[in-house]
C-alpha cells in the first residue's frame, strides 16, 4: 500500500457560480507550499449520570471546515488569491502584458472550490464554498517569499477520484525578496529591516441549523488592513508623522526583470508612536504597528495591481 507524501500532493482551484456548488470544469492547478485546509467534527462527552463510572458514547458536534494555504507570491497564480480577497479586478490592455487592478471595499466576495489530492492513497478532498478570510505576507532581506491565505469553507467531500478534471497549468514566475521595494508618498523608504502586511475580510460565519451540519455562508464585515515595519532609527520622519497623527501612502512592490510586477498600495497609513529602545551597542531600531483606513480622496483603503500575461481572472 502506498503512503501519502506531500511531494506528490496536488491542488486545484476554481471560482464558483453558486456558493457551495463546485463547478464541473474550469479548474486551475495551483502552486502551494503547505496547507491545513480541512474539515473536522469534534466529539462531545456524554454528561448523563446513572450508568456507572464508565461514560456513555460521545455525540458528534458541528462540522467546521477551514484552514490556511501557504502560497508563493508569483506573477500569475497569486492573482487568484487577490481575486478571492478583493473580488473581480478591472483589467486593462489590448494584449499582453495585462494590468489587473484589485480594489478593497467590495460588499461581495467570490467563493471557490478547492481540491487537494493525494493520488497514492488515493484521496481527493473537495472543499466547496471557500471564502478568503485573511491574507498576509512579509518583506525581508532574504528567504523564500510566501503568503498565507486563511480560508473559511462550507464543507468537505472526499472521493477516490478527482472531480477537477485536468486543471489548467500556469507558468510559475515567482517574486523574491530581492525584487521587493517599499516607498512612502512616492519616495523610496530607506532603513527598512522588515515589513508585514495583513489584509482581513473578517468573515461572519452564518451558522444556521442544517441537517448536514454545514454553514450557510461567510459574509464579509468591516475589513482591516494592518501591518508592521521595523526600521533602523536614522531620522525622525516616521516618528513625527506618528506624533502628528497624519496619514501617508505606502507602496509595497515587486518587479521581475521580465516585466511582471505586483504592487500593493495602501492609501492611508497611520503610525503609532513607538517606543525607542537602546538595547546595546548595536544599531537602534524602531517598530511601527501601522493601521490603514479609507482614504477620502481615492475612496478606498488599498489597491493591488498585478501585471502579467493572463487576460482574465
Amino acid at each position: 500500500m502506498a503512503r501519502a507524501q506531500g511531494a506528490r500532493a496536488l491542488m486545484a482551484l476554481a471560482f464558483e457560480t453558486t456558493y457551495g456548488t463546485p463547478p464541473v470544469s474550469g479548474f486551475t492547478r495551483m502552486p502551494f507550499a503547505s496547507t491545513s485546509l480541512g474539515a473536522e467534527q469534534p466529539l462531545l462527552n456524554s454528561e448523563l449520570l446513572g450508568y456507572g463510572r464508565d461514560p456513555l458514547a460521545p455525540i458528534k458536534d458541528a462540522v467546521t471546515a477551514d484552514g490556511d494555504v501557504v502560497v508563493p507570491l508569483d506573477a500569475e497564480a497569486f492573482g487568484f488569491w487577490l481575486k478571492a480577497a478583493f473580488g473581480t479586478p478591472t483589467t486593462t490592455g489590448a494584449e499582453a502584458p495585462y494590468t489587473h487592478e484589485f480594489q478593497s471595499g467590495s460588499w461581495t466576495l467570490p467563493s471557490m472550490s478547492i481540491e487537494t489530492g493525494m493520488p497514492e492513497v488515493p484521496r481527493y478532498a473537495m472543499y466547496s464554498g471557500c471564502v478568503l478570510d485573511q491574507i498576509t505576507w512579509q518583506m525581508q532581506r532574504s528567504g523564500l517569499l510566501t503568503a498565507t491565505a486563511r480560508l473559511v469553507a462550507q464543507g468537505e467531500t472526499v472521493g477516490t477520484t478527482t472531480s477537477a478534471g485536468t486543471p489548467a497549468a500556469l507558468e510559475l514566475k515567482r517574486f523574491g525578496h530581492f525584487n521587493g521595494a517599499i516607498s512612502r508618498n512616492g519616495t523610496a523608504l530607506g532603513n527598512v529591516v522588515s515589513a508585514e502586511i495583513t489584509y482581513a475580510n473578517n468573515l461572519d460565519r452564518i451558522e444556521t441549523i442544517r441537517s448536514d451540519g454545514r454553514i450557510d455562508g461567510a459574509d464579509p464585515s468591516i475589513a482591516a488592513l494592518t501591518g508592521r515595519i521595523e526600521v533602523r532609527f536614522a531620522d525622525q520622519t516616521l516618528v513625527t508623522q506618528a506624533i502628528n497623527g497624519e496619514a501617508c501612502e505606502m507602496e509595497f512592490g515587486y518587479v521581475l526583470p521580465s516585466g511582471e510586477s505586483f504592487t500593493f498600495t495602501v492609501h492611508a497609513v497611520y503610525l503609532p508612536r513607538p517606543r525607542i529602545e537602546i538595547s546595546g551597542p548595536q544599531g537602534v531600531q524602531a517598530t511601527f504597528d501601522w493601521q490603514a483606513a479609507r482614504d477620502s480622496v481615492v475612496g478606498r483603503m488599498c489597491t493591488a495591481t498585478l501585471i502579467n500575461d493572463i487576460e482574465v481572472y
